[in-house]
């Protein structure tokens, strides 16, 4: 598969260049996740309201309770969640039942059917047949969803076991998604726990966790229309594969724009002290850094550089002595 080998190839230029050191998997990106998902699923709630609805609990101004409520709960499902990737726990019926609850704890309904009441807010399986949105496709008898919830459970419990490589860990998780959201166990909400399965899967591997984009919706949800109807998992794991390899690739040019800047930032920094000290030799760290912009302690790192490369030299004590701006 081609574009696996794309993936594995920027996953190591990732890597290489640190971005994984740098980015905080259980804070901001997976805030980003989280909003991306909800989004799949009609919220409108931003990367920044949720970062302040989350850290300082904010509510967005025009968001309704609704999608806000939406975004708090699926934060609640992730870090139980990841609290269970790491811990290494099988994945049962009753751990994904947990799991959905809290997807679903303040935005579920309760349903009166023949055969008894059942709450997508408790996390419980659907005692109704279901036609999704997006194509109008029934999907399985509810009849049946008990044994092959079961059934998944015991596939992804032995493929956790077996040792995969990196491109073989990142096709179980998409094909895992795709299963369970064949699958449909729940009313509401299964959408949002197939991506979180997906997810999961990754944060037990130690992968970089896969973003299915809002903008890149009406894919997504053709992907998973071309698959059920041919029967073909290609077809997700290709589009699964491809928007992987966008967000990587996103997130390696903004990382390389934003050393680019801060190269060019210094740069300037620097010419600007050897312009000052050209005509202010009695500067002191704290008047260049008022001058500049930046912090004293910024000033010192680029006036201990200049020294080194000869730029500068200081003559006299600390207090009462002068910069000499060197010829080059």
């Amino acid at each position: 598969m081609v574009k696996m080998d794309n993936l594995i190839a920027l996953i190591e230029q990732y890597r290489n260049l640190g971005i994984d050191s740098q980015i905080d998997y259980e804070k901001f990106y997976l805030y980003s996740i989280i909003t991306h998902s909800t989004a799949i699923e009609g919220s409108t709630v931003t990367e920044i309201e949720n970062q302040l609805l989350f850290d300082e609990g904010l509510s967005a101004n025009g968001k309704t309770i609704a999608e806000q409520m939406m975004n708090l709960d699926l934060k609640k499902a992730y870090e139980e969640s990841i609290s269970l990737a790491k811990s290494h726990t099988d994945i049962t019926i009753d751990v994904l039942k947990g799991l959905a609850h809290l997807v679903m704890l303040n935005t579920g309904s309760t349903y009166n059917t023949p055969l008894g009441t059942f709450s997508s807010a408790n996390g419980d399986i659907r005692l109704v047949n279901v036609t999704a949105g997006f194509g109008g496709k029934s999907y399985m008898s509810f009849q049946k969803v008990p044994t092959k919830l079961q059934e998944f459970c015991d596939w992804l419990n032995a493929q956790r076991a077996k040792k995969m490589s990196l491109a073989e860990r990142y096709i179980f998780s998409f094909e895992a998604h795709y299963r369970l959201v064949t699958i449909h166990p729940w009313a509401d909400g299964n959408g949002r726990m197939a991506r979180l399965i997906m997810n999961h899967i990754q944060f037990e591997f130690g992968l970089i966790p896969t973003k299915v984009l809002k903008d890149d919706r009406g894919d997504y949800i053709s992907a998973l229309i071309a698959t059920q109807e041919s029967d073909d998992t290609t077809h997700f794991l290709e589009f699964m594969t491809a928007e992987m390899v966008k967000t990587i690739s996103l997130d390696i040019d903004a990382f390389l724009k934003s050393t680019e800047d801060g190269r060019e930032k210094k740069q300037k920094s620097r010419e600007k002290i050897i312009q000052l000290l050209k005509t202010h030799p009695d500067y002191s760290a704290r008047k260049l850094a008022e001058s500049i912009g930046i912090t004293p302690k910024a000033i010192e790192k680029q006036l201990a550089k200049l020294k080194a490369d000869g730029s500068i030299k200081r003559e006299g004590p600390d207090k009462g002595g002068r910069w000499v701006v060197l010829a080059k």
